[in-house]
């Protein structure tokens, strides 16, 4: 561009010039954050790994300058075969403050001492020792016979507590409230022999416990308890509408060189404390079992509340299942009327019914879910295991009612007959309503029969003609040896192999008489 360009080119090279410069100023600023972007990165990792770093290899170090310790590992039992539990897997540390040389040996009594927590002042074993550095030992890494010395100095068998079938006692020394109500042998799993415990504890993140296994020794009056002690498992039946509290599964393992059953065990919350309850473990294999062939029937009910007194829907209930080839029945006692706990007395009496008390120290429906009632149909179902070849888990108000067959023993046998039976851990029944504001039946009513006039099940024969689908309103029979979890509508877990069939309409429904409500009215 040469000057005859005149003002106008003259004009022009400075806007050229200026646009250039602001160029390179921005591509100077974008590189400039892009250092700075690269650079917080680079650090944010750092950072990041110095922290690992800290925590993979420094974390037993915290505690430097002060009396350094053995830690006894709290690990929960890993059943193996429930994953994603709605509570906390972290790992739990219980620190013993000792101090032992490298490589000398820690006697059984100074462990025992330490484990009790006692007060009575620094173990002479401790004190002599403190100058050295610490020697991390694993309670498990102890020979049987430390175990041993070390379980005689935990607090003794509670003698004074008194068995029962099954009751709810408290877990002293717990955070948040903890009970337990039964425990059962259980070895299905190959590999795994377990005390089961069902309890009820805070639903997420409950807290570590321990069992302390009662083995029996010597007859008569020389009966004497030993013990063992073994960390528990703990997590929340599935089935918990996310209230505070939960039914819940407390396992304890067996130890492998044990080949005893305990006879009863107590859930503590720590070795030290004092036992605030003891369960009878319900050994199936001692038990008489149900036929091998043929079938025998069950059935659990959830707790019985509201001062219950409904004695004509109690005896239809009974008389009824009966007829259709029910031999046991199991009821939960939270609070019944007179007349009821009269009934199921004299039934009780008679061998067909186990009445159990039910006294949860838990608000109902606001703490936990309708007095704990998946503590006791779990109750009931291990309750149940060998003793019954199947189980129904049906409410007052419901009959799982056959179409082509008189008794559900009838029907299971055709169903088997029909599509093999031999990997269905539980039937699934589908849930109709038959409505209480509809009208009685009209052939009944030339009748003057009082007893027809008063049993639900003869008046209202009219149903929704639509059925709920599987898994919603559903009920269902299981075989107890086979399942794991039990839920109010269906099962939750069956050993491995097993699977729930779903029973189609034109076999069975589930008759289930009610008042109509908004809710259901869909």
């Amino acid at each position: 561009m040469g000057s005859s360009s005149g003002g106008a080119g003259g004009g022009s090279i400075l806007i050229l010039n200026v646009g250039g410069s602001k160029k390179k100023y921005t591509t100077f600023r974008s590189r400039q954050r892009a250092n700075l972007s690269f650079f917080l990165v680079v650090m944010f990792f750092a950072v990041f790994g110095i922290i690992v770093f800290t925590e993979v290899f420094f974390i037993d170090e915290r505690n430097v300058g002060s009396t350094s310790g053995v830690l006894v590992r709290h690990a929960g039992y890993q059943a193996g075969y429930r994953k994603g539990q709605e509570y906390d897997e972290n790992e739990d540390y219980i620190s013993i403050r000792m101090g032992l040389g490298a490589g000398a040996m820690m006697n059984d009594e100074t462990l025992g001492a330490l484990l009790l927590g006692g007060g009575g002042g620094v173990p002479p074993a401790v004190a002599a020792a403190r100058a050295a550095p610490a020697l991390p030992l694993l309670l498990d890494t102890l020979p049987l016979n430390s175990k041993d010395l070390i379980e005689t100095q935990l607090p003794p068998y509670p003698d004074n507590s008194t068995l029962t079938e099954g009751s709810w006692q408290n877990v002293n020394g717990t955070k948040y409230k903890f009970f337990v109500f039964s425990a059962f042998f259980d070895q299905r799993r190959k590999g795994q022999r377990i005390i089961r415990v069902i309890g009820a504890t805070k639903t997420r993140g409950p807290e570590r416990v321990w069992c302390r296994l009662w083995y029996k020794l010597g007859d008569g009056n020389a009966t004497t308890h030993i013990s063992v002690t073994v960390p528990a498992k703990v997590w929340a039946i599935r089935e918990n509408w996310n209230l505070k509290y939960s039914a819940c599964f407390a396992t304890c393992p067996l130890p492998a060189n044990r080949t005893a059953i305990p006879g009863t065990v107590s859930i503590v919350a720590r070795p030290r404390d004092l036992p605030g309850n003891l369960l009878v473990v319900h050994n199936g294999n001692n038990e008489t079992r149900a036929p091998p062939h043929g079938y025998k029937f069950g059935v659990c009910v959830k707790p019985l509340h509201f001062d219950y007194n409904r004695e004509i829907q109690m005896l239809e209930f009974l008389e009824l299942n009966r007829l259709l080839g029910i031999e046991h029945f199991t009821f939960y006692n939270h609070t019944i009327g007179p007349q009821v706990s009269c009934i199921l007395r004299d039934y009780e009496s008679k061998g067909m019914v186990k009445l159990l008390p039910w006294q949860l120290n838990m608000v109902s429906q606001k703490e936990i879910r309708t007095e704990g009632l998946f503590a006791a149909l779990n109750d009931c179902m291990y309750r149940s295991m060998y003793k019954f070849s199947h189980v129904a888990l049906v409410d007052l108000d419901e009959y799982i009612v056959p179409r082509h067959n008189y008794t559900l023993p009838q029907l299971v046998e055709h169903l088997d007959r029909r599509g093999n039976l031999h990997t269905a851990g539980a039937l699934s029944f589908q849930n109709a309503f038959f409505y209480l504001q509809w009208s009685d039946d009209e052939s009944l009513a030339n009748e003057n029969d009082p007893v027809a006039a008063s049993l639900v099940t003869v008046r209202k024969t009219r149903r929704r003609a639509k059925l709920h689908p599987h898994k919603q309103r559903s009920k269902y029979i299981c075989r107890p040896e086979v399942a794991v979890e039990a839920g109010n509508h269906f099962v939750w877990e069956l050993l491995p192999g097993y699977q729930t069939k779903n029973v189609h309409a034109d076999q069975a429904i589930l008759h289930h008489y009610r008042t109509r409500t908004v809710q259901n009215n869909s």
